[in-house]
């Protein structure tokens, strides 16, 4: 298991290592290195997926309150900080999602990596990649303050290539706010960290979540989570932190919105639950109030933006909507976590997971209709002579009308349990907590899901239907085979963690008792 663990972290790093190699390596022609460069992503990534699922067999299901595959070393005495990993039943989930994000993306660019004029060559795009992934997949394995907050860092540069470099539109405004606004966050966060390390003598996360608080003052504790939880609030989204969000996800290449959104948005809100729940638990109940109010904010603010974007006149982004929507359904995690109960944590937890299946699903679907349209225009894609999938791409129609349905909260898919569940958490939250605040966020919450519903209905009305008769601006192609290949999966899960819920709530739950110190 331990080597399993190692080895998921350093694979995709030798990787992006190997594509610094002279170009030739990779083959005799610029069209054949092309090729080959995006084949090697392909085949690295998919091992990566292997060794997440190995670790996921190998995991001790009986026991997922307990830190597994750890390692534990001395790397810089002088500091205390400690080379420090393992899995428990809160990361492994995050970890095999974003090995088979990174997995689905590496196959889609195989026929669809990001191209124009200028664009780096796909060496470049594999080690920017592999980087990015051993970012993501480093900040959800490492037990160490000063540790996570470099994972956490490491994922902001390659990122921003993807988007400055691949992306479209005003790709470099985009991608410059999206790292000042996460850097300004990350540099505040460090602040919180540094604070809680000097005060209470270690930088390690297992030993302070032990501690619960003790032996931290409440002043240093209220400092530290309002520090930690700006930065980790910026990168969740929280709204009013959320407005490099848009932009960036509008200029960004396909794959960068599909990692973006199904893992990078969840770093913020698994630190949230990892760092502030269990070591700084009195500065996390001060502020809890406000993060609710926030996250009822942001979940009506999104759905009404999304709104907004759907009217017919309005010319919409698509790319855009799915990005306010991130918002709003990132509100319901932040809602559960505000609760600070097992059953709206755990509600945040399953939240997480779903938003990063079903909208990878979507950005997935919208890239594919905007290299089909040349444009994610919303007033393009509907009318007489727009996409009219049912009628011209059926299949293509019917997995958008999917995707959808999923993230409007359908029983039986994934995105019904965990709003579900974090609005039972608002309902009856944590002793100490306002009671009638957190109604008001559960009712806020609860018109969220009815304007969620209204916006994502008008979206397939308006994509999927019309008359398939009329002449279009483009004939769409039906679903291709690494189009297949690259979002069945994510559907398939979809639907297997909306009727088998258990099979993420029975590993989240015993962690989630134990950071709330409650178990």
């Amino acid at each position: 298991m331990t080597a399993l663990l190692i080895a998921l972290l350093l694979l995709p790093l030798l990787g992006a290592a190997a594509t610094l190699a002279p170009a030739t390596a990779f083959g005799p022609d610029e069209e054949t290195r092309e090729r080959r460069a995006l084949g090697f992503n392909a085949v690295v990534t998919g091992l990566v997926l292997a060794l997440a699922v190995a670790l996921a067999a190998g995991f001790d299901h009986g026991h997922p309150g307990r830190m597994q595959a750890v390692v534990d070393v001395r790397w810089i005495p002088a500091l205390g900080v400690r080379f420090h990993l393992g899995v428990d039943g809160v990361s492994l989930p995050l970890v095999v999602l974003t090995a088979l994000l990174t997995f689905l993306c590496a196959i889609y660019s195989l026929k669809r990596r990001p191209t124009a004029e200028g664009t780096p060559s796909a060496r470049a795009f594999t080690g920017v990649f592999l980087l990015l992934e051993v970012g993501m997949l480093a900040t959800f394995t490492v037990l160490d303050l000063l540790l996570f907050f470099l994972a956490f860092e490491i994922v902001l540069v390659p990122m921003y290539f993807l988007i400055a470099r691949w992306g479209s539109g005003a790709k470099v405004p985009s991608a410059n706010r999206f790292i000042l606004y996460t850097l300004l966050g990350s540099a505040v966060m460090l602040l919180g960290f540094l604070l809680v390390g000097l005060k209470a003598g270690t930088f390690d996360m297992t030993a302070l979540a032990a501690a619960h608080g003790h032996g931290l003052s409440h002043s240093t504790q209220v400092l530290a989570a309002l520090a930690i939880g700006l930065g980790l609030a910026v990168k969740a989204p929280a709204w009013p932190l959320h407005s490099w969000l848009p932009d960036a996800h509008t200029s960004a290449p396909t794959v960068g919105s599909v990692l973006l959104a199904g893992v990078l948005l969840k770093m913020g809100t698994y630190g949230l639950v990892r760092v502030l729940l269990p070591i700084v638990p009195d500065g996390t109940a001060t502020f809890a109030p406000y993060l609710g109010a926030l996250a009822a904010i942001g979940i009506v603010y999104g759905s009404l933006a999304c709104l907004a974007l759907a009217r017919p006149g309005r010319r919409g982004d698509l790319k855009r909507l799915i990005a306010y929507s991130s918002v709003g359904h990132m509100g319901f995690v932040l809602l559960g976590i505000a609760s600070l109960t097992p059953v709206g944590v755990n509600g945040a937890l399953f939240a997480n997971i779903a938003h990063g299946l079903i909208t990878g699903l979507l950005f997935f679907l919208v890239g594919s209709l905007k290299d089909r349209y040349r444009t994610s225009d919303l007033d393009a894609l509907s009318g007489e002579t727009g996409a009219a999938l049912y009628g011209r791409a059926p299949r293509l129609g019917a997995l958008l009308a999917f995707a959808a349905v999923a993230s409007l909260g359908l029983p039986g898919l994934a995105g019904f349990w965990g709003e579900l569940l974090a609005m039972f958490g608002a309902f009856q939250p944590a002793a100490g907590l306002s009671r009638p605040a957190f109604l008001t966020y559960m009712v806020l919450a609860g018109l969220g899901t009815l304007l969620t519903a209204a916006y994502l209905l008008q979206v397939v009305r308006r994509v999927c239907m019309g008359d398939p008769k009329q002449p279009a601006v483009a004939e769409p192609a039906e679903l291709r085979g690494y189009e297949a290949v690259s979002w069945t999966p994510l559907a398939a899960l979809t639907l297997v963690a909306g009727l088998w819920p258990a099979l993420l709530l029975t590993l989240s739950t015993p962690v989630v008792k134990q950071l709330l110190g409650v178990g």
